[in-house]
């Protein structure tokens, strides 16, 4: 399956902007709403949006990285990666997001969180904005980056951006169902 680049950035920088809208949602949430667990093992809004602050921090500079070593490409075609479009199909949202277990230096659970992992996500958000913008020149299927798997495994560039993206909207829609639980918990709402 190859792709034009300018069509992929477009659909990643709208998925990106929607996720931003989201986040406007949960700040106005009261920090009990953000720090309700449904129950002990599942995750809090602020512990979803701490894991995509995590995998951020790994994935932004990898990205940035790969952007600022590229040179400007005429080529416009994408043609994703084997292991790139795996784990893309693998954590892309469904109707049913399937259960997957976080390597542990992921996994947030337990964390005491504030508002402050919205505006690090945010910040994070506008960020991904503007390395896509920046990627509109280059070529995004021979430029590679880093995974947080291995430093021996490299994914191409539009592969490591359609990835982090789908990896933010999927647990931004598992944040938005803890909030639809604890907003219909009375003891939640009444604070």
């Amino acid at each position: 399956m190859k792709a034009n680049r300018d069509t992929v950035i477009a659909e990643l920088t709208a998925k990106t902007k929607q996720n931003l809208n989201q986040l406007q949602e949960f700040k106005e949430l009261s920090l009990e709403q953000l720090n309700f667990k449904s129950n002990p093992d599942s995750w809090s809004i602020l512990e979803c949006i701490k894991h995509l602050n995590i995998y951020g921090d790994f994935y932004i500079p990898e990205i940035e990285k790969s952007i600022s070593k590229a040179t400007k490409s005429d080529n416009t075609t994408f043609k994703p990666g084997i292991l790139g479009n795996y784990f893309v199909k693998l954590i892309a949202p469904k109707e049913k997001l399937n259960k997957m277990k976080t390597m542990s230096k992921f996994n947030p659970s337990g964390s005491n969180l504030t508002i402050e992992e919205i505006t690090l996500f945010e910040q994070q958000q506008y960020k991904t904005l503007d390395l896509l913008s920046n990627a509109l020149t280059i070529d995004l299927t021979h430029n590679k980056t880093k995974t947080s798997l291995s430093n021996l495994i490299n994914m191409r560039l539009g592969d490591t951006l359609r990835f982090v993206i789908a990896h933010n909207e999927r647990h931004l829609i598992q944040a938005l169902r803890v909030e639809n639980v604890s907003s219909s918990d009375p003891e939640v709402i009444s604070g």
